[in-house]
Order: C-alpha cells, then structure tokens, then sequence
C-alpha cells in the first residue's frame, strides 16, 4: 500500500503493462446475457420482517389485452398532444359510442395508445367527438383590442370543439406472459402486460385529478403540502406499480414526495422565490423567467390561464384598445385606448390595492397579448416544480418529510380499491390488503483494524476514533490556512486541529500561514477571488504547501468551491480541504480528519479480513474492484455535459483504496461513453487504462486477473447494455495494452431508486440496526425478489430516521463464481469501508466514491466557457465522438489520491 503522503513531486509516465501481443479486433466476445439466480443465501440469523407488497391474484390468466394506437386531431387537423384534453376526449368517446364499441372499457396511456380486455368490434375505427367547455361569456380579462364592459359578475356559457378519433388495432398482451414469466421462463412482452396494469392504475389515479409523476400520484390536499422556502412546496403521494416476484405478483406502493410550486397568489410566490422583503425589491427579469409557462387562475372569473411573459410596462401605464358596445349592443366609433389598471378598477369595479406599479401577466398568445394584474392571479395547484432544490430546501424537506409510512400505505390501498376497476374486474385481478411477509436474514457485522493493531467492533452501524488512531496516519508538514472572509476565529481552528490530529496519530505542524482574502475583491466572480487568493498564497509560502485548508463563508453550495478545487487540484496539483464551521468541537474535527488523512494517502480503518488477507476469492487472485456512476445536469439544462466517473481499488490485495477517472461525455447519456477512448494517433485515452495501470503499478507489479464491477445508477431496461456495450469497452481497454488473457468479471447494479421498504414484523419501525452489541445487515434474497434473474435487498446502514430502504443489487454476470453468501459478506464489508465516515453506508464505498467524484469534478465545468478557445484547448479528438467540452485532468501530484473524500 502507497504510505507516502501526497507532496508536490511529479510522478514518471506510467509503463505499459506488457508489450503488446495480440491485435485486439481478433478477440471478439459474444452477446451475453443476464444470468439466473444461483442459489440463496443461508448465512446470519433468521428474522421476519415486512415489506410493502401487495400480494395479487389473478384468476382469468388467460385473458387478452388488445392494444390499440389512438391518433386524434382537431377539425382543423392539429394534433392533439395534451394529456388532460386527451383524456376528456377519450372518455367522451366511450360515452358516445359505448354500443359501437361493445361495451369495452378502456386503459388509455393520455397519449397514443390504449388497451381493452379483447377485442373492439372493428381493427380500425373512426369517430367524431364532440367536446363541450365551459368559458366566460362576458366580463372575461381583456385582450389587445378585445371588447369588454359588463361590471356584473362572470357568466358561464359552453363552446363546441369537434376532434377527430382514429383508433388502429396494433398488437396482442397475453397476460398469461406474466404467469409464465412467475414460473421463471423468458418472456418477451412481460414489461408490455406488466405495463398495461400500470397504465389501469394511472388512469385511476388521472379520474380522481391526481398529479401524475410517472407511476407516482399526488393529491391537491393541504395535509398533503410541505413547505420548504423559496415558493417551493414538497407535496407527498404514493407510488404504486405491478411487480413479478419470486413469490407471485405483487402491487409495490410507498409513499413518495414530489416538489411543486406553492398554490396561492402570485406576489407571494415571486416574494419568497426571490427571498424579497417587499415587491419593489422583486427582479422582473428573473420573474419574468421564472413564471413562464406557469398556470393561473383569476379571483374575478375563477378562470385559468398560462402565462407566457409580463408587460413591458406596469399596469397603470400598460394600454390597449378596448372596443366600447352601443346601446344596441354593437361595436361602433373608435376604440378607447386605456390602460390595464383603469380598465379593472373603473370598468370592472375591481378595487387593486398593490399591482398599479408592477407588471402585468400576460397570458394571451405571442402576437395577441392578454393582460391580466397581478394581484387577481392565484398559481395553480399541484404544477410540478422540477429545478434544483437549495440546500436549504433539501435539509428542510428532509426535516419535515419524517414519516413512518407503513399505515398511509395501508390506509391508501383501503381507500383507493384498485381491484374494484372494471378492466381488473374483467381479468379477475384481486389484491390483498396486509403486507406481505418475507424472511430476512441477519449477518454479522465486519471487524475492522485501527492504529496500533487495535480491534474495532461496530455497533448498530457506528464505531468512532474515541481514544483510537487511525490505522495510516499521514504526517502534515507543510500546510496553510485560507479564510476567504468567513467570520471563524481560523487561530482556535487550527490549534483545535493541531490537538485532535495528534490524538488521532495524525502529526500536524503548525500552518506556515494563514492567508485571508483581500477585502477589496469580495464582491468580484468567484473566479477572479480565486486566482487573487492562489497569488496570494504563492507570495507568502516559499513553496508548494502539502496541504491547504480552506474556510469558506458558505456552509453549503458556496459559489466559490468549483473555482477553488479546479485551481488547487488541477492547475497547482494540491490536496485541499475546504469547511465552513459552526461548532468546533471533538466530533467536527474528527470528521473533517478523516477525509484529510484520506486524501493526503492515510488510511483511516482497514477491515480485519483485509487486514489478513482473508477475503474469499480476492485473498489469491489480483482482483480490481470498480464503481462506476454517470452524474447528469439539472433537468431542462441539455447544454450541459454529463459526467461520468469511475473508481478503481489499488494496492491489491487491500479492498479500502481508491482512485478516480472522471470524464465529461454527451448530455444525458447514461452508458459510459469514455471507458476505452481511441485518439487519432492510436493511444487509448480511455478510463480503464488509466485505472489498470494504476493497479499494475500500485499492486506489485501484478494485473487484476479478476474484476468486480458495481455498476449505479441504470434502470432494469439498461441492463443489458451495461453487459455488453460497456463491458466490451472495458475489455478493449484490456485488449490494447497487448493482454491475450481477459479477466474475469463479476458485473453487479447497485439501485437505491427503489420503492421495496422493509419493516420489523410487528412494529412499524426499521430494519433493526443491532444484533445485541453488534451492527449487522439484514438481506432479503426470496420472496419480493425477481423470480428468475439474481437480486437481492440488502439494508446495511443502520436506519435512525423514518424507514430504512435497502440497497437492491442484481448480479448480472458472474464468472468469477461467488456462492451468495460470499458475494452478500463481500458486498456487506464493502459498505465498510468509506473512509469519510464511521458509519456503515447504505450502498457500497466504490459506487459512493464514484458519485463523489464526479460530484466534485463537475463543478470544474459549472465555470468553463464553452467557447471555441475553450473547446479549442483540446489538443487529440477522440475518434468519431462528439465535440464535448472536456474536463480539466487532474495534476499528478493528486491524480492518484482520493480528493474526492
């Protein structure tokens, strides 16, 4: 294992592996497929637990659903896209032409397909439906030279709208794929049935005027609503979807959360987005922005509108032209211009108290504006709020949305009675209402190493440094502190630090210095406040520093932190770590150790088996473990890269240490696109040859003859693709190093975006935590599991709030040959392992680091410009991919540390 601390010396280009052999174009691997379960698990002590599946019946497997592709079209041939007239338009319909039709009712998507239990009359079918809307006959808002005059309250009258419906015959669901796919046979089109079940339910959920969030549903219900600041409310829901289990099929529901804009009127909205005080403080610009697109409703004739931007001047100085009516009842003579504000208060005798100074919603069309005051504008209900939270709202959100949901999932099956659906009725779908019960199985929690040769057990998931040290503690010779003007007293700090790093075993001199930002550059970019504090750094050190602690003012998300990791890791090649305290005490510095001591090359704890050299199936074999993660950019922001990460295990044969590869690649890919990245000049500038010569080098001279592959962030639908697609990059990696001989691999999907929770029998509380004095992980391999593919649950952590949610992982491909026990400990002890915590993780340490690293990375981009001189920089392309802005590499100094800790 490397023991050196991270200094500034500038490592030698790495050596190829071997001399090349072998042509990689002549290896050539086969498709390959997921594999089937091998066996369960026996290991740990047995417990019962409860999980939220439903179990469901199905007494009529033999029924059909015919599935249909609907087109509709206005009279005047538009398309019609919208889900929520969609809907109207098909219920009518069945309405309308309910004998024409046989009777059959309907599972419509609100898109282009539907489904019936057998078959229509006709394969292609057309009618005309006639919808009727209600509107504001008189008195409704005024648009660009609309008539209006009438002060009496709002009338009601009914518009005809004629749609086109053509309904095609396209294919045959047997929902008997289900039964045989329970059976465990290959089925083709089980997603298709098991998706029509879905859809019934999603209509159900449509009917009752439910927010739809793909298999989510959220009711407009005040108890339902949290706020968390900014406008910003989470609005809590269920989410229920049909399942194949080892045990039947099962209705999945769990309670789920959704954000959305904060119902009520719109100045209240725009006052707490902005974090206003008052409305004169608003910035229009940025709630012009913001209000786009949103949906209103008016206090004087309770109609809806969608805002499409604001006037340009305020409402008291806002005109149009407003035709006047004769006295027998006719336009004549010149319009009356008038402005918005007078037109409401002496035409309508509505009395606006606030909006005469503000701008008006416009919510008419592009060329005909329709202007409406402020204040008479309520926001919607339930519209969907889909931009990043802060992280205030995040820690908000996370405060309030506490709950033990096991009752509301009870309570909401009740209440909801799916199987009563007429389409469920006529397949004889039945669904149980209690809980399905599964056998859990307890394993022992791993021991771990620390300094001196001392054992460490933990507990419930926890052990601490409390008179301990930690296992490598590095020496800090050469450090600084930077303090870009946060009010922290940095002296008490780094005495504090000094005193509980020796402690720790860690030996800390005295900072060289303490450099604090020059005054006069506090309100300049983030960037030009980091490059004024590196100049300064270099004119009071006389040389690269090991180490640099940096105090920033923000405790979260400080805009500062992309700039200043970018400078440091890149461009200066040092370790930094940067803190914005609130409380220095024992426990804080402790933490904040810890990830220096990990990124400086210590090693915090080691597991004992590590230790030893006791981990089945890697102690013999040079094994490579990775975690591999792709980070995307906020929704909506397709100009952004994604970034993809992958980390590797070096110093075989220790399990605990990692490095990182991270790559930019095209926006909202999820496959790896750079693991194997031939150059026009024939290098491979991919991340698996950076990793396998990382390993070769730190691991003794010996390549990783086997590699464990934990794969976060895809879905069941990309599996297939992770097996193939990028594992055959990953071997070509292999291949154009000259190697002949291909590793094993063991290639495994680590999700946590899951709804399966798991409860104690006979207490609504977590997963239990603790096994008399030690921590444990409870797995569940039988029962709600996939009744062919090999998956398992497994709830490492120790849940303290609301309800534990295990890790679900799938063994895609196992050529190494883990038995499940092996393969559940493995996994178990990797959860371990994380060397910023003292706590057991719920998910394992690679797929963490992975996550973190191109968390981190990524704000190197947030700062770029993506410009033809910065895009421009790119000395080789890779062959045949797009033009992708890339990232900064890392300096050399750190390349081969973990800075992401």
């Amino acid at each position: 294992m490397e023991k050196e601390a991270v200094g500034s010396r500038r490592l030698p280009p790495p050596p190829p592996i071997i001399p090349p052999t072998v042509k990689p174009e002549k290896l050539v691997t086969p498709e390959r497929s997921i594999i089937s379960r091998r066996g369960f698990g026996s290991a740990g002590r047995r417990i019962s637990l409860l999980t939220n599946h439903f179990k469901v019946s199905v007494k009529s497997p033999n029924e059909i659903f015919y599935q249909y592709s609907v087109s509709i079209s206005s009279e005047d041939k538009r398309v019609v896209e919208n889900k929520g007239i969609g809907r109207k338009i098909i219920d009518k319909l069945y309405q309308t032409y309910s004998s024409e039709l046989a009777g059959k009712k309907f599972a419509y998507d609100g898109e282009k397909t539907l489904y019936t239990v057998g078959p229509l009359p006709q394969n292609i079918s057309e009618f005309t439906v006639v919808l009727e809307e209600s509107f504001a006959k008189r008195g409704s808002p005024p648009h660009n030279g609309s008539p209006s005059e009438s002060s009496k309250r709002s009338k009601r009258s009914f518009q005809s709208k004629s749609f086109n419906v053509e309904i095609n015959y396209a294919a045959k669901i047997p929902l008997k794929s289900i039964s045989l796919a329970l059976q465990g046979s290959e089925v083709e089109n089980i997603q298709d049935a098991l998706r029509v079940l879905d859809i019934i339910l999603r209509q159900q959920a449509a009917n009752r005027g439910c927010l739809l969030v793909r298999q989510s549903f959220f009711h407009d219900d005040s108890r339902n609503f949290t706020n968390v600041g900014g406008g910003v409310t989470g609005c809590r829901g269920f989410h229920s979807s049909f399942r194949p289990t080892h045990g039947g099929l099962s209705l999945n529901m769990d309670v789920s959360t959704t954000m959305i804009l904060t119902p009520g009127p719109v100045i209240d909205f725009l006052l707490a987005n902005q974090n206003a005080r008052e409305p004169r403080n608003i910035d229009w610009a940025k709630a012009k922005k913001m209000l786009k697109n949103m949906r209103v409703k008016t206090r004087h004739s309770n109609m809806e509108f969608k805002i499409i931007g604001l006037s340009e001047k305020p409402c008291n100085q806002q005109f149009f032209s407003l035709k006047v009516r004769n006295a027998d009842g006719g336009y004549g003579g010149e319009a009356l211009e008038i402005t918005v504000y007078d037109y409401f208060t002496k035409h309508r005798n509505i009395e606006l108290t606030y909006s005469a100074f503000m701008p008006c919603l416009d919510v008419g069309k592009p060329k005909r504006p329709n202007y409406l005051p402020l204040e008479l504008c309520t926001l919607v209900s339930l519209q969907r709020y889909t931009k990043a939270l802060s992280s205030m709202q995040r820690a908000s959100l996370v405060e309030k949305s506490r709950q033990k949901p096991q009752e509301r999932i009870r309570v909401a099956l009740k209440t909801y009675r799916y199987d009563d659906d007429p389409l469920f009725v006529a397949c004889g779908i039945s669904i149980e209402k209690q809980l399905t019960q599964v056998d859990g199985r307890v394993l022992e929690a791993p021991k771990l190493k620390v300094g001196n040769g001392e054992d460490c057990i933990p507990r419930n998931g926890r052990w601490n440094f409390n008179n301990k040290q930690l296992f490598t503690p590095i020496r800090i010779e050469r450090w600084a502190v930077v303090n870009f003007s946060a009010r922290c007293d940095t002296s008490h700090l780094s005495r504090e630090l000094i005193n509980c790093g020796r402690n720790k075993g860690i030996n800390i001199e005295r900072p060289h210095t303490l450099v604090e930002e020059d005054p006069q550059y506090r309100r300049s970019s983030p960037i030009v406040r980091v490059e004024k504090m590196f100049e300064l750094i270099t004119g009071k050190l006389p040389g690269p520093p090991q180490f640099l602690l940096c105090v920033l003012p923000e405790k979260k998300n400080s805009d500062i932190y992309g700039p200043w990791k970018k400078k440091s890791l890149s461009d200066f090649g040092i370790a930094t770590q940067c803190i914005s305290p609130t409380k220095i005490n024992d426990q804080y510095l402790t933490n904040v150790l810890l990830k220096i001591n990990s990124k400086l090359g210590g090693t915090n704890s080691l597991l004992a088996i590590e230790h030893a050299s006791r981990v089945p199936l890697i102690k013999d074999t040079p094994t490579m473990i990775l975690g591999m993660d792709v980070s995307h950019g906020s929704p909506g922001r397709s100009d952004i890269p994604s970034i993809a990460a992958v980390v590797g295990s070096r110093s075989w044969p220790l399990i605990s240490r990692y490095r990182a590869a991270v790559r930019t690649q095209s926006s909202k890919v999820e496959m790896v696109e750079s693991l194997f990245k031939p150059l026009a000049n024939g290098k491979d500038d991919g991340i698996m040859r950076e990793l396998l010569v990382d390993f070769y080098q730190t691991s003794n001279g010996r390549k990783p003859a086997q590699i464990i592959l934990f794969r976060d962030g895809v879905s069941e639908s990309q599996f297939n693709q992770v097996l193939n697609t990028e594992l055959d990059q990953m071997i070509k990696a292999y291949q154009h190093l000259g190697e002949a001989t291909i590793p094993k691999f063991t290639v495994i999907v680590a999700q946590k975006n899951h709804h399966t929770k798991l409860f104690q029998s006979g207490a609504p509380e977590n997963v239990p935590p603790g096994l008399f004095l030690c921590s444990i992980g409870t797995v569940v391999d039988t029962k709600v599991v996939h009744p062919r593919n090999y998956d398992f649950y497994m709830c490492a952590q120790a849940g303290m709030i609301g309800t534990s949610r295990p890790a679900h992982y799938h063994v895609l491909l196992d050529e190494i040959g883990f038995s499940p026990d092996d393969l559940q400990n493995l996994i178990l002890s990797l959860s371990y392992v994380y060397q910023r915590s003292t706590t057991a993780i719920s998910i394992v340490a690679p797929v963490c680091y992975a996550h973190l690293a191109a968390q981190q990375m990524g704000q190197f981009i947030k700062f770029e410009e993506f410009s033809e001189t910065s895009s421009g920089q790119k000395s080789l392309t890779s062959v045949g991919s797009p033009a992708v802005p890339e990232l900064p590499r890392l300096h050399d100094n750190v390349a081969g540390s973990m800075f992401f800790c």
